[in-house]
């Protein structure tokens, strides 16, 4: 019983995937409906398109106003004691802070090497030596030179001296 039941089913498939093959002239025949719906849809189009142009009226370019504002730009305030240099003004660039005197005296040689006129101050509370590259009156200034210090000193910040 067993035995027919599996030729049946057999058979059965064997009929149901031949019997929906679809033949070659099928596909032609729609492939060919559709180029001519094609051909037809081209040909009604007109072949000459005129453009038209309209002039381009250009706006004033208006220029963003620079105001050198520096109130936002971050400012530390220490207490500092002058130990090396002379004299510092209200803002200050610092590019170094050590714990050890020594360390600090070596880059202030390194940046008077430079150019700069480099100092050494004394935070007694933080017990730090901070080597300043340059000292201002105003804080753009100081802004200014420590971007410009920045691309040697990527954490040079500024100081603001109480």
């Amino acid at each position: 019983m067993k035995k027919s039941m599996v030729i049946c089913a057999g058979l059965c498939a064997v009929l149901v995937l031949t019997g929906c093959k679809s033949k070659e002239s099928a596909y032609k025949k729609a492939y060919m409906q559709a180029t001519q719906e094609n051909n037809e849809v081209v040909q009604q189009q007109p072949t000459t398109v005129t453009p038209v142009v309209t002039p381009v009226q250009q706006q004033p370019v208006q220029q963003p106003v620079v105001t050198d504002n520096y109130d936002n730009v971050p400012t530390r305030s220490e207490s500092l004691t002058l130990v090396s240099g002379s004299g510092l003004k209200a803002y200050s660039v610092v590019v170094g802070s050590f714990g050890v005197k020594a360390n600090a005296e070596g880059l202030q040689r390194t940046l008077r090497a430079a150019g700069y006129d480099a100092q050494i101050a004394y935070n007694a509370s933080n017990n730090m030596y901070r080597v300043i590259a340059s000292t201002f009156n105003e804080k753009g200034a100081a802004v200014q030179s420590r971007d410009q210090l920045r691309s040697k000193y990527a954490d040079a910040w500024l100081l603001y001296n109480k």
